[in-house]
């Protein structure tokens, strides 16, 4: 077993990204992952406009990392979460990820404001920059940054920690199975007696068993964090952490399984409350399924990737915002599924590029790849005759209608 890792390596970053984008919407903090020189591995989820304006300066963006770096190397020599108030003013926290006594890098949480006086000022990262105070439009932007509770920060801050953990101890899982798979071969070739073998397999085995974490650990402090927040009263906090955690939930113990739609449409549901948190006056939705077809089988994270493009290409680049209708209807021997918004809405070229699978930028964000992955999908699944059909206009909205059999035939090999 080699002794130093990368990042890269113990974390898969696709499903870390995912997970650090849903709680990023959940809790209102901008995240994202830095090794330990402090220099990003993944997208930025909810980076704030202050913080982007500030970076676009060579010596500030320097700094950025710098505190980045730092506040993760505190994280690590405490060994727990580390709160502290950047170089520009704004209080983050990092989340240190340590493997095998081996600092890998962080979480990286914040750019917030403290709404109440909490002495932290010890925790200042020194030498700072102020030339950008000279500047009109980064000042205004820093007037915007949003103030929290030092409550809530610690809570998502010590929930975010937990997750990370558990990511952490199932990358190391598979590396230690990778390394026993290794070993095996070696040892086969090399002939070596029945007794080496079986030891070898046992001490790698053991490894592999010690790395899991309970997943149910990991939901029962989220339902924790909920109770506590019902019995202060934070009555949207407590849902959108009940939201958040049946959405891991679902994420960790379903991926790559065929799933019912009933509980593909409760993770739709729990998606959709948490945006409806965050444009409560922008964002409307409508979910209606008839009972008899909750039972039909799709493959997992067939539904999402159409509703969060209706939420991030379609309702939130359009000022007054709009609604998501989705329904459901027998048509002969098939169930189609109709997902429709009123958004800005897409062109005929972009519609293509999408069913090609060809990503594109659009308000910042990218969108194609996922689309065109589920329609495979649904085809390698069903037959030719099954997928995915999209019907857009420009300032109309866009619909999307997924056709598959009712009684499903599965050709895939995906497991039930």
């Amino acid at each position: 077993m080699k002794n130093l890792f990368h990042l890269s390596e113990v974390i898969d970053t696709e499903v870390l990204q995912n997970i650090q984008n849903y709680f990023s919407n959940a809790t209102g903090l901008a995240v994202v992952t830095v090794d330990y020189t402090g220099v990003p591995i993944t997208e930025y989820s909810n980076f704030s406009k202050f913080c982007n304006l500030i970076r676009k300066d060579h010596k500030c963006k320097k700094r950025c990392f710098y505190s980045d770096a730092h506040g993760g190397l505190e994280a690590v020599r405490y060994r727990r979460p580390h709160i502290y108030i950047c170089h520009s003013g704004l209080v983050d926290f990092a989340i240190p990820i340590v493997v095998n006594e081996q600092y890998l890098g962080s979480i990286m949480a914040g750019q917030i404001k403290i709404n109440e006086k909490i002495d932290i000022e010890d925790k200042r990262i020194k030498d700072t920059i102020e030339t950008w105070k000279k500047d009109p439009e980064i000042l205004s932007a820093y007037e915007e940054v949003p103030s929290i509770s030092y409550e809530k920060v610690n809570a998502a801050a010590h929930m975010m920690h937990i997750v990370a953990n558990h990511i952490v101890e199932k990358g190391l899982a598979s590396i230690y199975q990778e390394e026993l798979n290794k070993k095996n071969m070696e040892l086969l070739k090399e002939t070596k007696t029945r007794s080496e073998l079986e030891k070898a397999l046992k001490n790698a085995e053991l490894k592999a068993l010690q790395s899991q974490l309970n997943p149910h650990f990991l939901f029962n402090v989220l339902n924790t964090i909920g109770r506590l927040a019902l019995l202060e009263g934070a009555v949207k906090t407590e849902e959108t952490v009940f939201s958040f955690s049946e959405m891991l939930r679902y994420t960790l113990e379903k991926s790559t399984k065929i799933v019912t739609l009933n509980d593909a449409l409760n993770y739709i549901e729990k998606y959709l409350s948490i945006q409806k948190i965050r444009f409560p006056d922008r964002l409307s939705y409508n979910i209606d399924i008839p009972d008899y077809v909750l039972d039909t089988k799709i493959p997992f994270m067939t539904l999402q990737p159409f509703v969060e493009n209706a939420v991030n290409h379609g309702i939130e680049p359009k000022k007054k915002g709009g609604f998501i209708n989705i329904t459901g209807k027998i048509i002969r021997e098939d169930l189609v599924i109709k997902i429709e918004d009123n958004g800005v809405g897409m062109s005929e070229n972009e519609v293509e590029m999408i069913l090609g699978g060809i990503e594109y930028e659009t308000s910042s964000k990218s969108t194609g790849i996922g689309i065109k992955n589920v329609n495979s999908m649904l085809i390698n699944c069903f037959g030719d005759e099954y997928g995915i059909n999209i019907m857009s206009k420009k300032e109309k909205g866009t619909t999307v209608k997924i056709r598959i059999p009712r009684i499903n035939n599965l050709r895939g090999v995906l497991n039930v």
